[in-house]
């Protein structure tokens, strides 16, 4: 799990060194996280299916295998477009990897320690997303950002010689058809949208962009026909039942809102490096330094949850992040003033991707539905993430070393967080939230 979760954010700090070395734009190197989150999304989906049909070991073992496979074609890919391909592998393999593994922790794991397990489980994402940045820029100042794969392979033959004897090999039995025409949908809309994006130019009115007009007409036209697959399918990807409540599809809406947040992460290296002439090293450092400062932040805004409720936690963990990354983006040619702007997003990222929407999921559903609810919080992240980091790759546009195109991304993060915390006060306020809570689900009557 930690191979797959580092694999997401440690090439943060090559995204120039991968341009230079592809030849691309940046609006371009931005797809080496949307095709990762696209294909992660969908792989979630498909592998939880066959995992609880035909047996956790084998899907595993094949998910751990292929995770390995993606990255060695990453290593030795001759072109953009096959190491592109290389990391749709990858993610596939870590869609499997994911909700396997904790899965299995559920089966082999009694209740009273279950949660122990599982919070190791989110230790393991707090740690990869301090250490991939870091790890990402060392190996590409040292040696070149092909190498930042090379340690999947052993530890993915360590992992699964280790599977066959303590991964379970059982499966629930669980039969159903997979959503085929809703995960379709749902595909062609990311991509859709994730092409209309990554073509933005700020130079040019969006109406005279034919590959932007008609990749987003098709995102459209292919979320609008999700809407009525989803209603008739038998296990829906997204169903519709979890909208219900105002309660839970403001949660899912500001779900999203996170996830394109989460993806102004992803930029910082590069933007350090294009205002600054930082090598990749220290620009990973500096988003590493981030990342512990929101780890940090994790627990605390979890503790605040019990005291002042998830609406006061997300609006001001938004409010926060909005200060931080607006500050980033006008201070990015003053050093000092960018690395404290890092450190108060990082400490707004520790309120909005710790636990408050999960909270408020947990709170507002029945027991028997919860970890399908917050199952569709993950995919509502990930979609959030692909959105923002398409946008980020549009507004930076065709110049990676010119610093004014980072400027007006994260203007337009922290414009993303105010709308976040507008949306905080469609919540319940706390007094309400308990009550829902205790009343089992939803809105109060």
């Amino acid at each position: 799990m930690f191979a797959g979760a580092l694999d997401l954010g440690v090439l943060s700090p090559a995204l120039p060194a991968l341009a230079r070395g592809f030849g691309i734009e940046p609006r371009d190197a931005s797809w080496t996280f949307s095709i990762y989150l696209i294909a992660n999304v969908i792989a979630i989906v498909v592998m939880s299916k066959l995992a609880d049909t035909y047996g956790r070991r084998a899907v595993y073992v094949a998910c751990v295998a292929l995770f390995a496979a993606g990255s060695v074609v990453a290593i030795l890919a001759p072109s953009f477009e096959i190491f592109l391909g290389a990391r749709a592998l990858q993610a596939i393999g870590a869609g499997g990897i994911f909700p396997v593994a904790t899965a299995a922790i559920a089966d082999r794991i009694p209740p009273e320690r279950r949660g122990s397990a599982l919070g190791l489980l989110g230790a393991v994402w707090g740690l990869a997303a301090i250490a991939g940045p870091a790890f990402g820029g060392v190996v590409t100042h040292l040696f070149s950002w092909h190498w930042i794969f090379a340690a999947n392979v052993p530890l993915a033959a360590a992992v699964i010689l280790l599977a066959q004897r303590y991964v379970p090999a059982g499966a629930p039995g669980r039969r159903g058809p997979l959503d085929v025409a809703g995960m379709v949908a749902l595909a062609l809309g990311l991509l859709g949208a994730m092409i209309g994006l990554t073509r933005l130019d700020t130079s040019l009115p969006s109406f005279g962009n034919t590959t932007l007009v008609v990749a987003l007409t098709v995102a459209a036209l292919a979320f609008a026909a999700l809407i009525p697959i989803e209603r008739r399918a038998a296990e829906p990807v997204i169903a519709p039942e979890f909208f219900a409540t105002r309660q839970l599809a403001v949660a899912f809406g500001l779900e999203i809102l996170i996830g394109m947040l989460e993806a102004a992460l992803f930029f910082i290296p590069a933007a350090f490096v294009a205002a600054r002439g930082l090598d990749a090293a220290l620009a990973g450092a500096i988003a590493a330094g981030g990342a512990l400062v929101f780890v940090i932040a994790i627990p605390l805004a979890g503790r605040a949850l019990d005291r002042f409720g998830s609406r006061s936690v997300l609006a001001s963990g938004a409010l926060v992040t909005a200060c931080g990354l607006g500050l980033l983006g006008f201070g990015l040619d003053r050093f000092g003033l960018a690395l404290f702007a890092v450190a108060i997003a990082g400490v707004g990222f520790g309120a909005l991707l710790g636990a408050p929407t999960r909270y408020i999921v947990s709170n507002a559903v029945p027991p028997e539905r919860r970890a399908t609810a917050v199952g569709l919080l993950s995919i509502f992240l990930i979609i959030g993430m692909i959105f923002g980091a398409s946008l980020a790759g549009g507004i930076i546009g065709a110049d990676i070393a010119a610093v004014d195109g980072y400027r007006l991304a994260y203007g337009v993060f922290a414009a993303l967080a105010v709308l976040a915390a507008l949306g905080t006060s469609l919540l319940l306020p706390r007094s309400r939230e308990l009550r829902a809570a205790i009343h089992g689900a939803g809105d109060p009557k």
